[in-house]
């Protein structure tokens, strides 16, 4: 089974961006987390919704 949630390393690698940049974005609350403790992580679901949300089309750019 597939992990719900994913890790700030697991983020950078499926968007192919930095660690740094991704607690960046996840500080800013520009990525949706889920706080568990200490331990923030992000949706699996949520993540492919904010890929999708921030597609730009060809008219949008």
């Amino acid at each position: 089974m597939d992990q719900l949630l994913l890790k700030a390393e697991e983020v950078a690698k499926a968007l192919g961006l930095g660690r740094s940049k991704v607690y960046e974005m996840m500080q800013s609350g520009e990525l949706p987390v889920v706080r568990i403790g200490r331990s923030v992580r992000v949706s699996r679901s949520a993540l492919a919704a904010w890929v999708e949300a921030n597609t730009a089309t060809p008219s949008e750019s």
